[in-house]
């Protein structure tokens, strides 16, 4: 496929993928709806079942919406979590925050989340009081214009056979974003190579200008495609049939406010691989290239078997 080969516009077609992606931005909004429960405590539910366990993304991103709602007055300046153990999607999940820190310029907020008494993410979450008065842009003028890449799902057919269910998820329930990147994933079909890679990505739709939310939902959608670019850079031959990928801990911070139903690019590097450990790192630019976010991921690769 190349880029001119693209399946075109998404939003605004009717066609089934934008349909299933409205869908999915539905259930997770659903999923941010938090019950209180009891002083800084909360529930809450989880999207469908998309890879056979809860989506490490919205773990972060309920994680930070608890942290939000204690601390109405502040934006979320970051988050810095470890995933302890998997998620079942059948389960309830509950959210204990703890009040660390009410400073004058960093407040500080410590999550656990848990599933039946047992914690599944511990994570703290950072707010800053906005300075606008010192200010230094690092980012750079995006060069392509993201509606000129294919969409992710357009390389579906290339997919190989033993990736073939899981790849196919993300068309038949596919994630609540739009994105597009101009290679194929390795979980597609793409090849192990070095160098950073860039896929862009926005909401299917608008969504309120709560406080929080676009941050959050840019969080629930940091984790899309870092363990598959620690599969690309890897190396030693890595793939899908004969390796498996996990996300050890993860961390976004957040520079400036972003609007997330508009594009935003998510370019990634992987910066060291020990062992079976490795690290990935991004940045994340609005369509401006303003640089709005960073993040970064350690990632457990491993035999299967």
């Amino acid at each position: 496929m190349t880029q001119d080969e693209h399946s075109g516009p998404l939003r605004g077609t009717g066609s089934p993928l934008e349909t299933a992606t409205l869908r999915a931005l539905d259930d997770l909004e659903a999923a941010l709806e938090l019950e209180p429960v009891g002083p800084d405590r909360f529930r809450a539910g989880s999207e469908p079942d998309r890879f056979g366990r809860i989506f490490g993304g919205q773990l972060l991103a309920q994680a930070m919406a608890a942290a939000v709602a204690t601390v109405p007055q502040l934006p979320p300046s970051g988050i810095h979590a470890l995933f302890v153990r998997g998620g079942d999607e059948t389960l309830p999940i509950d959210l204990v925050v703890d009040r660390i820190r009410d400073g004058r310029t960093i407040t500080t907020r410590q999550v656990s989340v848990q599933q039946a008494g047992r914690t599944v993410l511990s994570a703290m979450v950072s707010f800053a009081r906005p300075d606008p008065e010192a200010e230094t842009d690092l980012g750079a003028d995006p060069e392509v214009d993201p509606e000129s890449l294919p969409l992710l799902q357009d390389w579906l057919p290339a997919a190989p056979p033993v990736a073939g269910r899981i790849a196919g998820v993300w068309a038949t329930v596919p994630p609540p974003v739009e994105m597009r990147i101009g290679e194929p994933p390795m979980l597609m079909g793409g090849d192990q190579k070095p160098g950073e890679r860039t896929h862009w990505m926005r909401l299917p739709r608008p969504v309120a200008d709560r406080p929080g939310l676009h941050e959050v939902l840019l969080t629930y959608a940091s984790d899309y495609l870092l363990v598959d670019q620690a599969f690309r850079n890897h190396p030693e031959p890595v793939c899908i049939g004969t390796h498996r990928g996990v996300t050890v801990n993860h961390s976004v911070w957040l520079h400036r406010p972003v609007r997330f139903d508009r594009w935003l690019g998510h370019t990634l590097r992987t910066v060291s691989v020990t062992g079976r450990r490795g690290l990935v790192q991004g940045t994340v630019v609005d369509e401006t290239g303003r640089h709005v976010a960073s993040t970064a991921q350690e990632v457990l690769i491993s035999p299967v078997g």
